[in-house]
């Protein structure tokens, strides 16, 4: 190997451990003149190495970030780890592309995984099942997803332009708080700055993300995004608004209408001297597109409840009752 050559890896070897390395330095340690190492440049540029140049008073030259990837060496409950979490991500609103990639480095980890443990991940594979499929995932352009994961990093401000579900299109500036998955919709709540209220806004909705200027501080306390998301469903605008009084604790109402459902605030005051010293009456509101699942919830909860309102609700809970009872008189 000719001395030039031999210099021409050194550089490179300099260069992929990592940095910026000034043009001084670099012709310090290969013991030749600053011009030279620029003909070195030109030559690993040639063999399309990625070399950058940087400018400024500490600029030089460095590698593109992610040109050289270390060997992963997984063992073998890493490597299962990640093959299950690719396989659960199939379920969370890939696109097209991000489904292919999933099975392109899912087959890539198979491939080199021991015999014994692949005969046991294919084994899991098919005993595996889920209880129920997101449906057609709504997934949002891969741009515009880190778009605004870069902007809730650095909690920076972020104009989007938004289209609802009645096609209406706005433009909005938005105090992004967080991302969350979510039954394979993708969502991001924060605060609508135009509104000040906090809102979520569905990502597959978005179009032409852009960081603002200044920066913003998140709530210091408070739920968190996924809390957040949960809550803005229970709040959400439905036909029909139900509300309730139930008698048991939280723990227990929540069993049966959790928080993405219903909205439990307290009523009376706990009954200390009762067998269960935490129950007591909620108001539970309920806001839903139809009340043909809530008899028989209610009737699942095995506690004692009041309907306010609506009528309708009180008809079919009757219903259901009447039903119930002749069919347990049926010989």
């Amino acid at each position: 190997m000719s001395r030039p050559t031999g210099r021409v890896l050194t550089l490179l070897e300099l260069l992929q451990s990592g940095g910026t390395r000034t043009v001084s330095e670099l012709a310090e340690r290969l013991g030749v003149e600053g011009r030279t190492v620029r003909r070195y440049v030109d030559q690993l540029v040639d063999l399309d190495v990625p070399v950058e140049s940087v400018r400024g008073r500490y600029g030089g030259y460095r590698l593109s970030p992610g040109y050289r990837l270390p060997p992963l060496m997984f063992g073998d409950d890493e490597a299962l780890a990640v093959l299950l979490g690719l396989l659960a991500g199939r379920r969370a609103g890939l696109t097209t592309a991000q489904r292919t990639a999933n099975e392109t480095a899912s087959a890539k980890i198979r491939r080199v995984l021991p015999r014994h443990l692949a005969a046991r991940l294919d084994a899991l594979t098919e005993a595996l099942h889920f209880t129920g499929r997101p449906g057609e995932p709504d997934t949002p352009d891969a741009s515009v997803l880190l778009s605004v994961a870069d902007a809730v990093r650095h909690r920076r401000p972020l104009s989007i332009r938004y289209t609802d579900g009645e096609g209406r299109r706005t433009e909005r500036t938005l105090h992004a708080y967080g991302i969350v998955a979510h039954a394979g919709r993708w969502y991001v709540t924060g605060r609508d700055d135009g509104l000040g209220e906090d809102r979520t806004f569905r990502l597959d909705r978005i179009a032409d993300p852009r960081t603002l200027s200044g920066s913003f501080d998140p709530p210091p306390d408070g739920p968190d995004p996924a809390q957040r998301v949960l809550s803005g469903f229970a709040s959400a605008a439905y036909e029909h608004e139900v509300v309730l009084r139930i008698h048991g604790t939280v723990e227990q109402i929540r069993a049966r209408l959790p928080v993405s459902v219903a909205h439990v605030a307290e009523y009376g005051r706990p009954e200390a001297d009762g067998p269960e010293p935490a129950a007591r009456w909620f108001r539970v509101e309920v806001r839903a597109r139809r009340l043909d699942w809530l008899p028989g919830v209610l009737a699942g909860l095995d506690r004692p409840f009041v309907i306010e309102r609506p009528g309708e609700l009180r008809d079919a809970v009757i219903a259901l009752a009447e039903r119930l009872a002749a069919g347990a008189r049926r010989i």
